[in-house]
């Protein structure tokens, strides 16, 4: 319900938008590599039936070339920085429920082309982003990444063991043991595809010493490890740790992707 304040915000009524179209050109706009690849996609969006069953794409109303053009130079990463002066490449967001998650495989690989080392970030939960990122968009654009880390919390343990935001602030070791089967299971999902994972854990001023180890060993007892990160009181030298721990893996190179699916797999055998 709409217009609920009287004027000027027009009269009350039922009102609402979809934003699944829109949220489809962001993902088609993510995944194309060049404006062509990118017209072709938006050309095969689908906007309408036919009563006689027969779908209606873009290109049938002949509107796969006017998008296209409107989207000309969105298709440009876009150039930022951090606080401290690290070049990030912030271009797209599609939805991690409805679409991939992921940000551009131009950025990406522009990124690539540009740094030793590249860290992208993947929808929401490593079970969602994640799997997206690696079965679609590490599919489609040929890339493969060298580790996986996965970001966590002592108060999140202690939520997925059912206590209440009330009691996270009190020392429970028992419930982090218990919380830790959901971190442990993200973890060996991704193992599953091949690569060495690592956990960031997020540090809050409530954790105590024995929490943190309690998470610390029951990540390494399925062969992964917790790094501990202050990064949110003391900037990049917080994650130093961290990002050492990944150069490491990187050298390593023990990274072998493998998807768990085929193109050819129907979606029904996929899920």
């Amino acid at each position: 319900m709409v217009g609920l304040g009287r004027p000027p915000n027009g009269p009350v009524r039922e009102d609402g938008f979809d934003i699944t179209a829109a949220s489809e050109m962001m993902a088609a706009l993510c995944l194309a590599p060049d404006l062509a690849d990118l017209r072709a996609r938006l050309a095969r969006i689908l906007v309408a039936t036919r009563c006689d069953g027969i779908p209606v794409t873009a290109a049938d109303l002949k509107a796969d070339g006017t998008t296209a053009a409107l989207l000309r130079d969105a298709l440009m990463p876009n150039l930022v920085q951090t606080l401290e002066g690290t070049p990030d490449l912030v271009h797209d967001g599609p939805f991690a429920d409805i679409a991939h998650g992921c940000n551009s495989l131009v950025a990406t690989r522009m990124a690539l082309g540009l740094a030793n080392v590249v860290v992208t970030e993947a929808g929401f939960g490593a079970d969602l982003g994640a799997e997206k990122f690696l079965n679609i968009k590490c599919r489609l654009g040929g890339i493969a990444p060298g580790c996986a880390i996965v970001v966590a919390t002592v108060r999140a343990r202690k939520m997925h063991a059912g206590l209440t935001r009330g009691e996270l602030g009190r020392e429970n070791v028992a419930a982090v043991t218990r919380g830790a089967a959901n971190l442990l299971r993200h973890v060996a999902n991704l193992q599953g595809f091949g690569l060495p994972v690592l956990v960031a854990l997020n540090r809050f001023d409530t954790d105590t010493e024995a929490e943190i180890a309690a998470v610390q060993e029951a990540v390494a007892a399925i062969g992964a490890e917790a790094v501990l990160c202050t990064h949110w009181a003391e900037g990049g030298e917080g994650a130093m740790p961290l990002a050492r721990a990944v150069l490491a893996r990187l050298n390593a190179g023990t990274a072998r992707l493998s998807l768990l699916d085929t193109d050819e797999l129907p979606l029904a055998e996929k899920i």
